[in-house]
């Protein structure tokens, strides 16, 4: 089977999955086991089939394919349909199949109470299929038809929990916010097919735009890349985001919408290249967003809120990356991430599970009632804090290596030196804050007393739950010894010297992870029973509230859109329904007028005229007669 074959394959098996899943869904009569077992069979079916096919194309070598044909012609400009496969594509399906096989399993025992069942799994395979689109389109048009649908299907998949009364707001928010980033990210598209003549990708990165041009379209770009990617100021939906369902925060986390921004940039990076003023900003944001998610990651109670921030922080590592001129590190970072992070968000859905809480004020002493579920969480923690040699830490040194490479050798890249000095600064903050807030989760979750709700008996998840969780353990502690193999570096489009570098650049990081992991260590064993978040002091309260961003947003954009619409509405109701209705008044009231006018006078008129006419008549008569008697 050619290359071809498999991206054009790769998006269409989990879709068709979905379209007979959205058919199982429809039936009106209650839902059956046997249905129940239908729409699970086509959701696991369809995503592992997908990872079939994408793990196929990588074992042929992930070559390089370009292949279109003309779809439809818009003003001249012609749509393709095709795909663009490369090692990085090859690398990101495989990763997205994988986390997709993994969330269907999964769903099926974590929701095997929930009647929407069928809906819920159809959704997740249009999501992969969407997630899919983006990674092999061969098209401007293509990549922007797969990246609204991945937007439509978070919508209906954070929402899906109708029992929490917080969901459809969560929802609605992350497709709001998504949707102003959106907005830039059609206008880009639009400027770089209109100045190409195509909106091929292979055209559009092969033409030379006016600096103007292209620096115009990159920020544009990055506008939906923030929005998608929940990079500062755009990063508030994805924490309330944790009102869906735990698959899908593993789902959207690790291989589906907080990704398709990061693979945006490195799909299209030789236009940043090209507009190093949108490479700046993307450092910059990106910077403030690893430290903003980083230390509201510090003081939350909610073990899902805390994974959030985490990725909101690792999400500023692979921006960072981006920024300074290292695609292959930032991928990197993003493949080992969804692993390892996938596997934290599984885990926290076990432990969930068992205790019937989020919060980690509600868990404690799991460890011995929940060991495998300990077990994996360690590793996924370990992975997130950079512990060697576990897969985080290979990736989060390529970053850390890349922005120190960009600062002594500014000639080198498209960006200055201070923003080489100013990621590398902030990715080592980030290194020491992150171990913390890591420790921090591990011991309030599985060690110390237990603060488990009196009744409640935790245990480890049943066999659907826990194999998942098991096997996204092996990458998570595995993956990152892949930056040795020739072959995956390769892939990664890697330098030859590789990614990875012993040598004095790893002794600092190393360090301030002791720091981190021991500090919090440190706390926990003065008082067991105490959050170590309580050292924090006055910085708690700003922290648990992410600096009160939430706030700032609503008060400086939400309650003035808001007030906008609705003196909108009021000069819409009183101004044009005003006129329009004021206009139709006024016609039946002069109608009305007019009426009482003439209804009375208009018979005495008309018998007035009538007795003249007859007068008239008579009088001619008269005068008729007395001359033809004279």
């Amino acid at each position: 089977m050619t290359g071809s074959t498999l991206g054009h394959l790769l998006p269409a098996v989990p879709f068709a999955a979905a379209l007979a899943g959205l058919l199982v869904s429809l039936r009106p009569d209650p839902l059956t086991a046997t249905r129940r077992r239908v729409a699970a069979g086509l959701g696991v079916g369809g995503a592992t089939a997908a990872l079939a096919v994408a793990v196929a194309l990588l074992a042929s070598g992930a070559p390089t394919v370009e292949q279109s044909r003309s779809w439809v012609d818009v003003g001249g400009l012609a749509v393709t349909f095709g795909v663009r496969l490369d090692g990085p594509a090859a690398l990101v399906a495989v990763a997205v199949g994988a986390v997709a096989l993994a969330v269907q399993l999964y769903s099926v025992a974590y929701l095997a109470g929930d009647d929407r069942y069928p809906a819920y799994a159809a959704q997740v395979s249009l999501f992969t299929a969407a997630m899919l689109l983006v990674v092999v389109a061969g098209d401007l048009i293509m990549l922007l038809v797969g990246w609204e649908v991945m937007g439509a299907c978070s919508y209906l998949l954070i929402a899906h929990d109708r029992r929490l009364p917080e969901a459809p707001a969560a929802a609605m928010k992350a497709f709001l916010v998504t949707r102003v980033g959106d907005v830039g990210f059609l206008l880009g598209i639009a400027v770089l097919g209109i100045g190409a003549g195509s909106f091929r990708i292979a055209e559009v990165l092969a033409h030379d735009y006016p600096p103007a041009t292209v620096t115009t379209a990159a920020l544009l770009l990055l506008a939906g890349v923030a929005g998608k990617s929940a990079q500062f100021p755009l990063h508030t939906w994805l924490p309330d985001a944790m009102a869906g369902p735990t698959p899908i925060s593993a789902l959207i986390h690790a291989a589906t919408m907080v990704a398709a921004g990061v693979y945006v940039v490195i799909r299209l990076y030789p236009i940043f290249v090209a507009a190093p003023a949108a490479l700046i900003l993307l450092g910059v944001l990106g910077v403030v967003t690893l430290l903003l998610g980083a230390f509201a990651a510090t003081a939350a109670d909610d073990i899902k809120r805390v994974l959030a921030w985490s990725t909101v922080s690792q999400l500023g590592y692979m921006t960072g990356a981006l920024a300074v001129g290292s695609p292959p590190a930032a991928l990197f970072h993003l493949l080992t991430h969804a692993a390892f992070k996938a596997l934290l968000f599984l885990a926290a859905g076990c432990v969930i599970h068992a205790v019937g809480s989020n919060l980690m004020s509600a868990m404690g002493g799991l460890r011995r009632p929940m060991p495998v579920t300990f077990a994996a969480t360690a590793v996924g923690l370990g992975a997130l804090a950079g512990l060697p040699p576990l897969a985080g830490f290979w990736s989060k040194e390529s970053v850390l290596y890349a922005a120190a490479e960009a600062a002594r050798h500014p000639g080198d890249g498209p960006v200055p030196a201070w923003l080489g000095w100013l990621v590398w600064t902030a990715g080592l903050v980030g290194v020491a804050v992150t171990a913390w807030y890591a420790t921090r989760l591990l011991l309030r979750t599985f060690l110390g007393p237990s603060r488990v709700p009196a009744g409640t008996h935790p245990h480890d998840p049943p066999a659907l739950m826990r194999w998942p969780v098991l096997a996204l353990a092996v990458p998570a502690g595995l993956l990152g010894l892949a930056a040795f193999s020739p072959t995956f570096t390769g892939w990664l489009g890697a330098p030859p010297d590789g990614l990875v570098h012993f040598g004095s650049d790893l002794v600092l990081p190393v360090l301030l992870l002791a720091v981190g992991v021991g500090a919090a260590v440190w706390l926990h064993r003065r008082d067991p029973a105490a959050d170590p978040a309580r050292a924090l002091g006055p910085l708690r309260p700003a922290f648990a509230a992410a600096f009160w961003l939430d706030a700032v947003q609503r008060a400086v954009v939400v309650r003035p859109v808001t007030a906008l619409a609705a003196a909108a509405r009021v000069g819409d109701e009183s101004g044009v329904d005003g006129a329009v209705t004021g206009t139709g008044r006024a016609v039946t009231g002069l109608g009305d007028w007019l009426r009482r006018r003439h209804t009375a006078p208009l018979p005495r008129a008309v018998t007035m005229v009538l007795a003249g006419v007859l007068l008239i008549g008579l009088a001619t008569a008269a005068a008729a007669a007395l001359g033809s008697a004279g």
